[in-house]
């Protein structure tokens, strides 16, 4: 199997990683043939799997979007991925300049991926570190350099929780993390469900059983289950909603019907 020269060694390529797969469904370079192996057999089963990543990356940018002009200019983004075209830093300095940002993830590539997209970038960077060690995160020499969490912060979860499962403890993890952050700080969820799948649920769980298979277990939610993320913040009108509901740009209804599948929503801090 050919390396790219991308590839940091430390990896096995015969392995799928789920944020090469999310790269792929976006559209994206960063990811290797058992990658895309793999998201084609979730698509077999729900085709309208890159439509759902496109709804996730589009209310990101809104809440980004929402945060910054809520005064906002501090944004930790964990399990942040392979960065693609509109990432959270782009966003963020286009609407408040000199917003940091600080991208978390524990996958090899998406770590080496986003060094090489920010080396230019004095007010981003990324550590490889996982959720479930909020610590860590938090004394990173990244986050003490860039982030003041005396200040308020947007702490963006997106697409990530659903890949801890119950065993885990994801809701201890969030709430360590809600924790270190001052007032007034915002978090931004989105979260897989099998409510607004525009499918049987035993279809959709052909998808689930497809993650399972890669040893990255997707867990489906209740709204009542995600909603618990957010104990300790108010939430920010319109709720936990379909991620199309979330303060659209465009009327809601020209959507295709897959992006309304799971939840987004952003709670502040009180």
């Amino acid at each position: 199997m050919e390396r790219p020269a991308w590839a940091p060694r430390s990896i096995d390529i015969s392995v799928p990683s789920v944020s090469r797969i999310y790269d792929y469904y976006l559209g994206g370079s960063h990811n290797f043939e058992v990658d895309r192996e793999a998201a084609r057999k979730a698509m077999e089963f729900m085709p309208g799997l890159p439509k759902i990543m496109q709804a996730n990356r589009a209310f990101m940018r809104r809440a980004v979007r929402y945060a910054a002009g809520e005064g906002i200019d501090q944004f930790l983004d964990i399990g942040s991925g392979i960065p693609t075209f509109g990432n959270v830093h782009e966003i963020a300095q286009a609407a408040r300049p000199g917003a940091r940002v600080v991208y978390v993830d524990h996958d090899p590539v998406a770590v080496a991926h986003s060094q090489a997209v920010l080396r230019d970038d004095e007010d981003a960077d990324v550590v490889a570190a996982d959720l479930l060690k909020p610590q860590e995160i938090l004394v990173s020499h990244q986050v003490q350099r860039l982030i003041d969490l005396k200040r308020p912060v947007a702490l963006l979860l997106v697409a990530i929780l659903h890949f801890v499962e119950d065993a885990d403890d994801p809701y201890r993890a969030v709430a360590e993390l809600r924790d270190a952050l001052a007032p007034g700080s915002m978090l931004v969820v989105t979260h897989a469900s099998f409510e607004g799948i525009p499918l049987l649920r035993e279809q959709a769980e052909g998808t689930v059983d497809v993650y399972k298979d890669i040893r990255n277990p997707l867990i489906m939610r209740t709204r009542e289950e995600i909603a618990r993320f957010f104990e300790g913040y108010d939430m920010v009108e319109p709720g936990l909603v379909p991620m199309p509901d979330w303060r659209p740009d465009t009327a809601p209804e020209d959507e295709d019907p897959y992006s309304f599948s799971g939840f987004g929503g952003v709670g502040r801090k009180a």
